[in-house]
């Protein structure tokens, strides 16, 4: 569909919801296409082209809501979703805090951020970035196995209107690939990987570097061994760094924090990193993965200082946790067509710091430089931390051998305060970290 038909009909829907009772009403909805591929040993595995469409739409009759979705477009079923939608509306409990926003805040600029590719690349196209990734990952001297390489390339189009005079529709797009191969012999082998992603393919690293990282880092791994129980520097390589920064945003997100399940719901406006720590969520990077010209309750985005010289300045906030929590939105929500708005951060980012990776390790006697990390330990609520690792073990300033097998244990307040940056940051995920070191951390090992 027209993007001026999507709006249509989404107008229409919520015009038949006021009149079937609804006090106010919103929908959305999202086309999408998507293309996927495995090729591993030199040939192609997995061949995927999927095409999907989804129309979700929220009733509110007084403070009550709920809402249905569905495939079906045709007239007898968008009836059928309005009919289910404002009678749930009107058996559920109120919530004090449901709403949408009011006309005066809705978002009137939007700005061009280049987040939709023209050009649809062709299958031929992706098995040719696959096969080249695996060609220069397999290359590698101990490189003898692979999980292959997966490539991938999708567009969503997204509209949404509601019934206080809100009425947007825009599209993004995303192309990635990845290689995993595996080195040495049985008995003694270790995998890794790389990856690459980008609104538009032609950002996309070339495969050739991204299957060389991802042999490098398998045939740098063999050997790898276990450390004593110690508590030393910890080094997070930039590729894990980016999940601290995940707990981050995770710990500063509205609905966490009005439900009281944050280790930080009570830091706000408090030092919760080291002076000169700056954490960002910018919604209007160019090409960004997470850019978003307004968010899912049609307010408007702006690039936001989290934090600044180390200090919490604001939550991640839609209306809903805003409004439970005394505060205004930070244009942060996010929906889908099964359920309401929650919040949810953009393109958020750790900013780099003065010092390079060189130094940052070369001052170290015994550390731990972690490159992976597994598991699922961490705590939302304490903030208690400890994940599985593997990396390289750190002596006299300089990587002596790789490590595995060891588990990284502290708690998240106390690591964000001793948390360095280097000076490597790179944005090209959405959530990004430089390399960060964090001292007297415990390395749980024999």
């Amino acid at each position: 569909m027209s993007a001026a038909d999507t709006i249509g009909l989404l107008t229409d829907l919520v015009a038949k919801a006021r009149r079937a009772g609804a006090d106010a009403a919103d929908a959305v909805l999202v086309d999408s296409v998507s293309l996927s591929l495995a090729w591993r040993l030199g040939k192609l595995e997995r061949l995927e082209r999927s095409e999907a469409g989804d129309i979700g739409l929220r009733v509110l009759i007084g403070r009550r809501q709920a809402m249905v979705s569905s495939a079906d477009r045709s007239s007898q079923a968008l009836d059928e979703l309005l009919e289910r939608a404002v009678a749930m509306a009107r058996a559920v409990p109120e919530d004090p805090f449901a709403g949408l926003a009011e006309p005066a805040d809705l978002a009137t600029r939007f700005p061009d951020l280049d987040t939709c590719d023209p050009h649809e690349p062709s299958a031929e196209t992706l098995i040719d970035m696959a096969r080249r990734g695996e060609d220069s990952a397999r290359a590698v001297d101990g490189v003898t196995n692979s999980e292959g390489a997966d490539a991938g390339w999708g567009r969503s189009g997204v509209a949404f209107v509601a019934s206080n005079g809100f009425a947007h529709s825009y599209a993004v797009t995303s192309g990635s690939l990845s290689v995993s191969v595996l080195a040495g012999e049985a008995g003694g082998m270790e995998r890794d990987y790389d990856f690459t992603a980008a609104v538009h393919l032609s950002d996309l690293q070339s495969p050739e570097d991204v299957g060389h990282e991802a042999g490098r880092r398998a045939v740098h791994r063999l050997g790898a061994r276990k450390v004593k129980t110690c508590k030393v520097p910890i080094v997070f390589d930039q590729r894990v760094a980016r999940g601290l920064i995940g707990n981050l945003a995770g710990a500063i997100n509205g609905a966490a924090v009005a439900r009281g399940t944050s280790f930080l719901k009570d830091k706000l406006g408090t030092r919760i990193f080291a002076p000169g720590i700056t954490v960002v969520d910018d919604p209007h990077r160019l090409r960004g993965l997470r850019s978003r010209p307004c968010d899912g309750e049609g307010l408007p985005t702006e690039r936001l200082a989290i934090v600044e010289d180390g200090v919490l300045k604001t939550w991640l906030l839609d209306l809903r946790s805003a409004r439970q929590l005394g505060m205004r939105s930070t244009g942060h929500a996010a929906r889908g067509t099964a359920s309401p708005p929650s919040p949810s951060a953009s393109n958020f980012y750790l900013d780099a710091g003065p010092v390079t990776v060189k130094e940052m390790v070369g001052d170290i006697t015994q550390g731990f430089y972690v490159t992976e990390l597994f598991g699922q330990g961490v705590n939302g609520v304490t903030g208690d931390y400890s994940r599985g690792a593997a990396g390289f073990w750190i002596e006299g300033g300089e990587l002596a051998y790789p490590v595995a097998e060891v588990t990284v244990a502290g708690n998240l307040k106390d690591m964000f305060l001793d948390l360095v940056p280097a000076n490597d940051l790179v944005c090209r995920h959405g959530l990004d970290a430089p390399t960060l070191r964090i001292d007297g951390m415990t390395v749980a090992g024999l």
